[in-house]
Order: structure tokens, then C-alpha cells, then sequence
């Protein structure tokens, strides 16, 4: 159904997030958490581990239910009641959003090759198509070429099993891409070349990224937008440039004072910590 991607891509906001709630027990992990990503933008949310960011994620992405709220993609629903009903309908939904984990050994099968990880996708989502010429595409776009089709996951580098992800995530065109700690396990050299990637591909695209992380220096390169989230719960957001060189909260506050650098007093901020 492409049609239906291209035109969530047309529409103002790719992805809207309204009111979403998620507790556990007595513990609420999301809590009225709302905002906005618009098509070929770059969205941040960060926060410390229990911040509830990849909670919001995995919502979004259909791989945990809210108790409340409601996502919308190209402003149509994805948690309304039977939404998801019929296989169509949920080869579509999983073809709006796409998510790329932290560690890209255990999301890829060992025992199948590059290429047949992406004729996966392909032939479940276009049927009854010749996919080598896509196949070819998608490597190349990820920087990794043809040489790496007949390549197992062991074969590889952690940067070069990251690229394969991104390329099984983006083989479907969503429009919609969550990156949930994507760069977090590579060196910091083999980081800025997936960042590098991401950025050319939102160039070449109207894709939308959602950045899921605790590193700053990430937000920072890489989105236009940023959302700070702790115990479950939005405490500022706004443009990421704005809101790192001002931040209003005295949690982002924190969180910028947390990053080492000459000077910095690991004490001092443990004790901001607790007293937040």
C-alpha cells in the first residue's frame, strides 16, 4: 500500500502524540505525554534510564499497548479500537513505523545473510516482485554496496550490522523511523558515521526521525526538536538548540551538567540529583 505511506508523508505532522499514559502497577512510566513530529523533521527524546522515553517508543511503534492517549500517524489513528484489525490493515501500520534498536546483533538473525534479511520485508510488504534491484538500492544507500549481500551478522562490524538494520527498517519506506539508543554500543568514530547516514538519508527522503536516547551530543547533531522526559513525564521541549543553550528545567540542567568535562564534579552533581 504505498500510496498510504506517501501520503502520511504529505501531510504537515507526520506523527502526533496526544495525552499518552502507561502505568505498571502503581508505577506510571508515561504520563500525559504529548507532541508533534512533522514530516522530514528530527525529534529527541531524552532522559535518564526510567524516564519513560523508550516506553513512549515502543507505544508508538505498536509493540506495547497505552492505557490512554492516542497516536496518530498523517492524522490517522493507531490506537482506536480495532485500528489494527486484518492482516492489510497491520502490514500498513507496520509499514508507517519502523524502529531501530540499540544492539543490531540481537534484532538480526544469525543464521540468515544481509541480502535475505531484506528480501524479508520486501516480499511480505510487495509481493509477487523481482526485489534485486531494491535489494542493491537499499545497500548502497546504507553505504555498505552488493559486497556484503552474501554476509552473515557474525561477518560483520557493529557499524556495519547498525546499517543493515537501518536498511531492513527503511526497505518498507516508512514514513516514520524511531532509533531507540541506535549509536549507543558503537565506538564514537563509528557514531558519527551512522549519524552522517541518518542525515544524508532524511536529506534524500521526507522520512521522520525519532531519536531515543540519554546522549546529548546525539540530540544535539541530529535533531531539530527536542523533548526532556523524567519519571515518565515531559518537563520542557522545544527547538534542541534553544533548549541546550537555555535550558528552563532544572532537570536539563542536570542532565547538561551530568556530560564529563574539564571541571567536572561527579559528587556535586549526585547530590543535585537527589535533592531534585
Amino acid at each position: 500500500m504505498p500510496d498510504d505511506v506517501d501520503a502520511v508523508r504529505d501531510t504537515g505532522n507526520v506523527l502526533e502524540v496526544r495525552g499518552l499514559s502507561r502505568s505498571y502497577g502503581p508505577v506510571r512510566a508515561v504520563d500525559d505525554v504529548s507532541f508533534a513530529l512533522p514530516a522530514g523533521g528530527s525529534l529527541g527524546i531524552v532522559g535518564e534510564s526510567g524516564s519513560g522515553k523508550t516506553t513512549t517508543a515502543r507505544i508508538i511503534v505498536g509493540l506495547e499497548e497505552a492505557d490512554g492517549g492516542e497516536v496518530l500517524v498523517g492524522g490517522r489513528s493507531r490506537t482506536a479500537p480495532g485500528g489494527g484489525r486484518g492482516r492489510a490493515r497491520r502490514l500498513a501500520r507496520a509499514r508507517e513505523v519502523q524502529m531501530v534498536f540499540q544492539d543490531p546483533y540481537l534484532s538480526l538473525d544469525p543464521r540468515t545473510t544481509v541480502e535475505a534479511a531484506l528480501r524479508e520485508p520486501l516480499g511480505l510488504h510487495f509481493p509477487g516482485r523481482d526485489h534485486t534491484e531494491r535489494v542493491r538500492e537499499l545497500l548502497d544507500q546504507v553505504g555498505l554496496g552488493t559486497r556484503a549481500a552474501d554476509a552473515l551478522p557474525r561477518q560483520l562490524s557493529g557499524g556495519q550490522r547498525q546499517r543493515v538494520a537501518i536498511a531492513r527498517a527503511l526497505a518498507v519506506e516508512p514514513a516514520v523511523l524511531v532509533l531507540d539508543e541506535a549509536v549507543a554500543a558503537l565506538d564514537v568514530s563509528v557514531q558519527a558515521q551512522i549519524l552522517n547516514l541518518l542525515a544524508d538519508i532524511r536529506e534524500q527522503t521526507r522520512i521522520g526521525y525519532l531519536f531515543i536516547t540519554h546522549d546529548l551530543g546525539v540530540v544535539r547533531c541530529v535533531t531539530d526538536e527536542i523533548v526532556v522526559m523524567r519519571r515518565g513525564s515531559i518537563v520542557e521541549a522545544g527547538p534542541t538548540a534553544e533548549v541546550l543553550a537555555e535550558p528552563r528545567h532544572a532537570y536539563t540542567r542536570l542532565l547538561l551538567e551530568s556530560v564529563p568535562r574539564p571541571g567536572w564534579d561527579p559528587e556535586a552533581i549526585a547530590a543535585a540529583r537527589r535533592a531534585l
